[in-house]
């Protein structure tokens, strides 16, 4: 179950997010399976990679001990939709808003959390579908976030993420480079949905 902290705030964020956001990835399963998780873990400074509609970092900015949130997107229709839908929750003054591929522009800078919806799904030709496309394997995007992410960690730092049984990435190969806690598994009608808290072995 939701907290109740994050439940309102899933109602006022539906409410509110019936315009068009054309390519925009929408809150789905995924991201609400990772708000729950978020609610619990994620403090100080969190870097919310492949914001999407914003709904992660908005609900992380609305937390009493998170200090900021940086909101990364490569599209820059998401990054301008989350920062609209911030400006309406009176958030912006806590909330930093870039287009990036991953951590280009991030140069020097770390986190207490990092959270990731990613894309992870396989795809086949051309893999143009960025709001859901994670390569031919469905792992390539999230392979690459795992190689760069834990520069960008504070020592005790944590990552909050989401993979599916279709994504051709197992616990195993995580486990070669991170501390691995499963923290929830969400059964959908032709995949399953894992959400993960992750810690670089280099770190602990």
């Amino acid at each position: 179950m939701l907290g109740r902290f994050i439940y309102p705030f899933i109602d006022e964020f539906r409410q509110g997010h019936s315009q068009n956001m054309g390519d925009v990835y929408q809150p789905a399963e995924d991201s609400y399976l990772l708000l729950k998780h978020m609610e619990v873990w994620v403090r100080g400074r969190v870097l919310d990679m492949g914001t999407g509609s914003g709904i992660l970092a908005i609900a992380a900015a609305r937390k009493p001990d998170v200090s900021e949130v940086v909101a990364v997107d490569i599209n820059p229709d998401s990054v301008e939709t989350a920062r609209l839908k911030a400006k309406d929750s009176g958030l912006l003054g806590k909330m930093d808003f870039r287009v990036g591929d991953l951590f280009e522009g991030l140069d020097g800078e770390s986190f207490d959390w990092i959270v990731f919806n990613p894309p992870y799904l396989p795809s086949e030709g051309d893999c143009s579908e960025r709001t859901w496309s994670g390569g031919i394997k469905g792992s390539e995007v999230i392979s690459r976030f795992l190689t760069e992410a834990p520069a960008h960690l504070k020592a005790d730092g944590g990552m909050l993420i989401v993979i599916s049984t279709l994504t051709g990435l197992s616990l195993n190969d995580l486990k070669e480079s991170f501390e691995v806690e499963v923290l929830e598994e969400l059964p959908l009608f032709f995949e399953t949905l894992t959400c993960l808290l992750l810690r670089p072995s280099s770190h602990l």
